[in-house]
């Protein structure tokens, strides 16, 4: 069944989804041409790095400082993702980036679709312990990895333990930078080929939850596409090229 109805039906259980949570860090305190230019590369960063994904196996939640990405049924998808973010971090976007496979479950609010539950709200504590570019991953993604693909959770290794505000413990993983830069080699050709029709602050996503910066001024629009737009040049030459 596609995404698209799942979700939406009452009587349904909530959804098991992988989720790859991007964090801006301190975003409220950035003057607000410089939240709307991060706004405006998180937006191209996402695009380009969910391509291969089809809709229907996808659900983005969009938010003022921060992006979810719920990838159903393919953990591997969600772990790709997540590598591919850092290439992002390395163009120039500061973020933290977290990763949790769990529940989720659609809910309305104010006639727009939104989502809850463990699986957001963990990989969105995680994003936030994450030093800029670190991904951290908990042990229930790695075990969801692990029955989906055997031996790929190998390339999580142990990073550690923290307590959120709630005091509840979290076992932390982390990629071995190794083994993902001897994965980048299965997606290079295809990333290579990525031109994001569109690119810049107009980029469009699903599910939004919060509505993000506008900026007034034609000409600060103008500005910040073209931001965008070189930020995804950028980031294209690092997938396709494999630098970090």
């Amino acid at each position: 069944m596609p995404a698209s109805q799942a979700v939406n039906s009452a009587d349904r259980p909530p959804l098991q989804a992988s989720v790859v949570f991007l964090n801006v860090p301190e975003f409220e305190r950035r003057p607000i041409a410089e939240q709307a230019r991060l706004r405006a590369q998180l937006e191209v960063a996402v695009a380009i790095t969910i391509a291969e994904i089809p809709p229907g196996a996808r659900i983005v939640l969009d938010g003022s400082d921060s992006v979810a990405i719920a990838i159903l049924a393919d953990p591997a998808a969600a772990l790709r993702v997540a590598e591919r973010m850092q290439a992002a971090v390395a163009a120039g976007l500061p973020l933290g980036i977290g990763v949790n496979h769990g529940a989720l479950r659609h809910v309305a609010s104010g006639g727009e679709a939104s989502f809850i539950g463990d699986g957001i709200a963990t990989a969105a504590t995680l994003a936030g312990f994450a030093a800029n570019g670190t991904v951290y991953a908990t042990r229930t993604f790695r075990d969801a990895l692990a029955r989906a693909e055997p031996a790929l959770e190998a390339v999580l290794r142990p990073a550690g333990t923290v307590n959120d505000t709630s005091l509840r413990s979290h076992e932390l993983f982390k990629p071995d930078r190794a083994a993902a830069e001897r994965r980048r080699g299965r997606w290079r050709a295809f990333s290579a080929a990525l031109l994001v029709a569109g690119i810049g602050a107009g980029v469009a996503l699903r599910a939004t939850v919060n509505a993000g910066v506008t900026i007034a001024r034609p000409a600060a629009v103008e500005r910040i596409s073209a931001a965008a737009g070189e930020f995804g040049a950028v980031l294209r030459r690092r997938l396709g090229g494999g630098g970090h």
